[in-house]
């Protein structure tokens, strides 16, 4: 029996145990029956009655720390568990607390497509709420005018196409942080990103051609055969592959256009900073774009890319159209030679011109202006620059020298 107990036990029945050893002998039985009676129900009155300044449950008290002091490790135990459970209790009661007070509505995954499940590992661990922002992320957030969109948590290989509105989703592969915006029509308008991180296919799980999810979301347009999926940020740049980094884009744009190329350089500068995308549509309605406009930081230069969700090929042959032909100017005959004297002279040598390059093998609509795509087909690499024979049968819409940059 607990030594505790037993003290307790003793407390309660010592004056019994007292009484009937001082009268056993002496007192006549009625007497002795009486008398235990009454100090009976004495002891069980007193003992059963809490004093006046104790309050109730004092009894539970004393016996626990009868029990600690004698080294009953058990009561404490209780009371550590106990408190442990307690202070958790508290903590997620305060957490519903704030997320009540703050009107910001739990998160929810975007579960329209499960088949593209995949190992946690791979899997975008995005966080609850928005971590402390820096000042550009935040200033640039408030110009672009979406402070007030919901956070909203989508896996970053989801298919579905739809689009939440008034939402900003994470599309940063990894620990990566890259925001994407919609407006109130489920269109997205605006991706930035504070630093632009280069996929590590050596740490990063991707799939042979360098993707980390083996299809992107299909985006209303995009079933086109002239659209591609294309991603706002690229999966070489750490970007996802959900609706919210998606746009139907045109395809000739997207793998040989400006997009590509805009691609490139931030992957041969080892990435960018402040990398801000803005893009617009032609109405409410559709999710095709008309236009992108990009900016930001390459190796310490800001960059402004700008241009239409269209064939790059196909203006180029139109603008190439509307220009007319030069009209070339007949070459002069050069005037006779005529000899001062009657001694034979050496004739001179014609003058050494640079051969004439025959375009009909790649100008395969025979226009006399040779395209990108045209180009590109007959194994030339872009860009092409002044200096290259072939520059003088393309068209430099911003005459910098270059064209297919």
């Amino acid at each position: 029996m607990n030594k505790g107990l037993k003290i307790v036990f003793w407390i309660i029945f010592f004056p019994i145990m007292f009484t009937i050893f001082v009268v056993k002998n002496t007192w006549k039985k009625p007497v002795k029956i009486v008398t235990l009676s009454i100090l009976w129900l004495f002891t069980v009155i007193f003992w059963m009655t809490p004093s006046a300044d104790a309050p109730v449950g004092t009894a539970d008290t004393d016996v626990e720390v009868v029990d600690a002091a004698e080294g009953n490790e058990q009561s404490l135990d209780f009371e550590t568990e106990t408190d442990t459970d307690t202070n958790a209790n508290e903590a997620v009661a305060a957490d519903k607390s704030v997320e009540a007070n703050s009107g910001t509505e739990p998160a929810s995954l975007d579960t329209s497509s499960t088949l593209q499940e995949e190992s946690q590992s791979t899997i975008k661990t995005q966080p609850s709420s928005v971590p402390e922002q820096s000042i550009w992320l935040t200033s640039t957030i408030k110009n672009l005018g979406y402070s007030n969109n919901k956070l909203l948590e989508v896996y970053g290989g989801n298919l579905s196409g739809y689009r939440e509105a008034s939402v900003k989703v994470d599309i940063g592969f990894g620990v990566r942080e890259y925001w994407a915006f919609t407006n109130q029509y489920g269109q997205l308008v605006a991706v930035i990103a504070e630093e632009v991180v280069l996929q590590d296919d050596n740490t990063e799980p991707v799939t042979d051609n360098g993707r980390y999810y083996p299809d992107e979301a299909k985006v209303s347009g995009t079933e086109r055969s002239d659209l591609d999926e294309g991603h706002v940020i690229a999966d070489s740049l750490g970007g996802v592959s959900n609706a919210y980094n998606i746009t139907p884009q045109d395809s000739t744009l997207n793998r040989y256009g400006d997009q590509a190329y805009m691609e490139k350089w931030i992957r041969e500068a080892g990435g960018c900073s402040e990398f801000v995308a803005v893009i617009t549509y032609p109405n409410t309605t559709t999710q095709i774009p008309s236009h992108y406009s990009y900016t930001y930081t390459l190796m310490g230069n800001v960059i402004n890319d700008e241009f239409d969700n269209v064939n790059p090929d196909e203006v180029n042959t139109t603008v190439a159209e509307k220009v007319p032909v030069q009209e070339q100017t007949p070459t002069p005959e050069p005037e006779p030679i005529v000899e001062p004297t009657p001694e034979p002279i050496a004739t001179p040598e014609p003058p050494v011109t640079q051969p004439e390059h025959d375009i009909s093998s790649i100008d395969t609509n025979g226009n006399g202006t040779v395209t990108i795509a045209e180009a590109k087909a007959a194994g030339y690499t872009m860009p092409i620059t002044s200096d290259h024979w072939l520059y003088k049968y393309m068209i430099d819409r911003d005459g910098d020298g270059m064209v297919g940059e």
